[in-house]
């Protein structure tokens, strides 16, 4: 079942999802809205996973033996920032996987510090999100304080 959408609103967000209408009285983290999720998050996966595709194919066609010394300090630079990119993303890929299985376990969508509500809005705007807006910002104080 798809996400409900109010006429006047237009797809927004990074991979175009509808934001999700909550109906009064709606349960929280209904099959509905886990469905919703489970798209956007999807959307985001498959979004990184192309990249990851297109960096092996750029590094592959691009891979050249300079002669010059500072074209090849060039290529092998461009080539470790793109690589340190694709591992920051595979990092978010797992994240994404432990999300979906939280969302599989009828888990998502609670603080795990606290066990509120995270919020439709909040995993919206950051579908992997853990903590709640209170917490988080408890965290990044004390992470603050401890550097």
């Amino acid at each position: 079942m798809a996400a409900k959408r109010k006429p006047e609103q237009a797809s927004s967000g990074p991979y175009r999802f509808t934001p999700y209408d909550q109906e009064k009285g709606e349960e929280y983290m209904s099959e509905e809205q886990e469905n919703h999720f489970r798209a956007i998050l999807g959307a985001w996966k498959k979004s990184l996973m192309e990249e990851v595709d297109r960096t092996v194919h750029h590094m592959q066609d691009e891979a050249a033996n300079f002669p010059d010394p500072n074209d090849r300090a060039t290529q092998e630079s461009e080539f470790s920032l793109e690589l340190r990119t694709r591992d920051r993303e595979r990092k978010l890929i797992k994240k994404i996987d432990e999300t979906l299985s939280l969302i599989d376990s009828h888990e998502y969508g609670f603080c795990e510090a606290c066990g509120v509500e995270i919020g439709i809005r909040r995993l919206e705007a950051r579908p992997t999100a853990t903590l709640c807006i209170d917490c988080k910002t408890l965290d990044e104080i004390r992470e603050k304080q401890m550097s």
